[in-house]
């Protein structure tokens, strides 16, 4: 769910959604490539995310990925479930 949450906003080469989840989980989370790679791989050939070829920021030749409709709608019902499945947990450490 996160690396598809990633690509939201646009296309990204594996580095990048790495960094982004890094990021933007004030350096919690930490995808590490042995794990990130082939995830995109299954990814796309479950067609919810596209790939092509392309230039990354100091000219080296990356493979980029971008979420497909499919992927969108994916991502959409993971996190409805996430919501809820997480809220449950909330509430029963509460009451534990």
């Amino acid at each position: 769910m996160l690396i598809l949450k990633s690509l939201v906003r646009g296309q990204k080469h594996g580095y990048a959604v790495a960094e982004w989840i890094h990021l933007t989980s004030d350096d919690v989370l930490r995808v590490e490539e042995g794990a990130l790679y082939p995830a995109l791989h299954r990814l796309e050939l479950r067609g919810l995310l596209s790939s092509g070829w392309g230039a990354s920021d100091n000219n080296r030749r990356a493979k980029y990925y971008s979420l497909t409709a499919a992927g969108r709608k994916h991502l959409a019902a993971q996190s409805e479930y996430w919501s809820r499945m997480s809220a449950a947990i909330a509430r029963v450490l509460r009451t534990a």
